[in-house]
């Protein structure tokens, strides 16, 4: 028997760890939680997994003492719960046993695009620009290529990224924790 899951239109953070806290919602549904809504998970490709893979190892080489590099976690934010492909998150994964990072932790969100680009670079964008995560990364698998997105305007009626710069396969990207730019990853090293 299929069980139909009846939730309110709108979400808020709380309300959503009790859904996950009472086995309403489990590891088996693809959800996340963006501005309040359960939204469903896009199914991820093999070339998916692979990109995700490369990325965090290529990242995971550059990150300094003090920061670490997870794979579809979770991040706490005002009304959403998204789990980006890969992050850059201040700290180790111990100093989280009772919560997710927030905002505040997180030096670079990244999505690696297949069948998700449209909702990546607009939906995500605009949370993740709203949030004001510093550096937005999209690696977008069909067009074969690394779009970063930096300076965030914040909350505004349109929140989005001030600055976007693509970087195609023959090109290297700065890896960048608080402002610094601490070291560069060569782009066909991302790409399948």
């Amino acid at each position: 028997m299929i069980q139909r899951l009846t939730v309110p239109s709108r979400l808020t953070v709380d309300q959503y760890h009790e859904l996950i806290r009472n086995g309403t919602l489990t590891k088996d549904d693809p959800v996340e939680l963006l501005e309040g809504e359960l939204v469903t998970k896009m199914p991820k490709s093999p070339a998916h997994c692979m990109v995700t893979q490369l990325t965090r190892a290529a990242l995971a080489k550059v990150v300094p003492a003090g920061w670490y590099v997870p794979t579809q976690a979770a991040v706490t934010l005002d009304d959403s719960e998204p789990e980006p492909d890969v992050m850059i998150v201040r700290g180790e994964p111990r100093d989280y046993p009772d919560r997710h990072p927030g905002p505040q932790d997180v030096a670079l969100v990244v999505e690696i695009a297949h069948s998700s680009l449209d909702r990546d670079q607009t939906l995500k964008k605009r949370l993740y620009a709203r949030t004001q995560f510093p550096v937005y990364w999209i690696v977008n698998i069909p067009d074969r290529q690394l779009e970063v997105y930096t300076e965030p305007s914040g909350p505004a009626e349109e929140p989005d990224y001030r600055k976007r710069q693509d970087y195609g396969p023959s090109d290297t990207v700065p890896v960048v924790l608080d402002g610094h730019e601490i070291g560069r990853i060569a782009v066909a090293q991302l790409l399948p």
